[in-house]
C-alpha cells in the first residue's frame, strides 16, 4: 500500500499573482472602513466608530479565508510519476554531483 503513494508526485502551482486580486480587494475594504469610522468619530460617535471597523474586520475576514484556500485547494495537484522517472528522479536527490570549478580568464 505504502508502494502505491509513491507513485504520485504533489504539485503546488500557487504564485503570489494568484491571490492579488484578493489581497487588493481586501484592503480597499479596510480602507473604506477605516474611512467610515473616520466619519463616525467626526460626527462625535467614536463607540459607533469602533463598532464599524469591529463589524467589517468580522464579516470580511471569513469571506478571505475561504477565498485563500478554495484558490491554494485548486491549485494543488497530484500528478502521476512513472516508475522509471522516479527511481531516476530518487538517484539524483540522493547524490549531490560536484561541479568543477571554473576559472575567468
Amino acid at each position: 500500500m505504502m508502494n502505491n503513494a509513491s507513485k504520485y508526485r504533489f504539485v503546488c502551482t500557487l504564485t503570489f499573482g494568484d491571490i492579488y486580486g484578493q489581497i487588493i480587494v481586501w484592503l480597499i475594504v479596510l480602507f473604506l472602513s477605516l474611512a467610515t469610522a473616520l466619519a463616525l468619530m467626526g460626527a462625535s460617535r467614536p463607540i459607533y466608530a469602533l463598532v464599524c471597523v469591529g463589524l467589517i474586520l468580522v464579516l470580511s475576514l471569513p469571506f478571505l479565508l475561504f477565498a485563500f484556500v478554495t484558490t491554494l485547494i485548486n491549485h494543488i495537484e497530484f500528478s502521476e510519476v512513472d516508475a522509471i522517472a522516479a527511481k531516476d528522479s530518487q538517484n539524483q536527490s540522493f547524490t549531490n554531483p560536484q561541479m568543477p570549478s571554473q576559472t575567468v580568464a
